[in-house]
């Protein structure tokens, strides 16, 4: 996703919208990027092992967009990002559309 503007390139976008964000506003990034293209784009090696940050369960973050099972709160990883040290959270009260 190199040298695409929506996904700010350079350090200007960090932490305004961007790759870079964090929590609600990373979520609501890659959720609308590429006009919603990149939310359900598999994680490639069957995606990330983490923990729901709302609720604590475990479950595989799949696509770069989803869903705990358990709680159904919403978390997140960019492509640029290749660890789940990097998935966020959008809190309890967002919803999925």
């Amino acid at each position: 996703m190199s040298g695409c503007p929506s996904c700010g390139g350079s350090t200007e976008k960090h932490g305004s919208g961007g790759p870079f964000s964090t929590g609600r506003e990373l979520v609501e990034f890659v959720y609308n990027a590429h006009g919603g293209s990149v939310k359900n784009k598999l994680i490639a090696d069957g995606g990330y092992e983490t923990t729901c940050q709302g609720c604590n369960a475990a479950f595989t973050l799949t696509t770069h967009v989803g869903k705990c099972p358990e709680c159904g709160g919403v978390h997140a990883i960019a492509p640029v990002h290749r660890s789940a040290e990097h998935i966020q959270f959008a809190g309890k009260d967002f919803v999925m559309e």
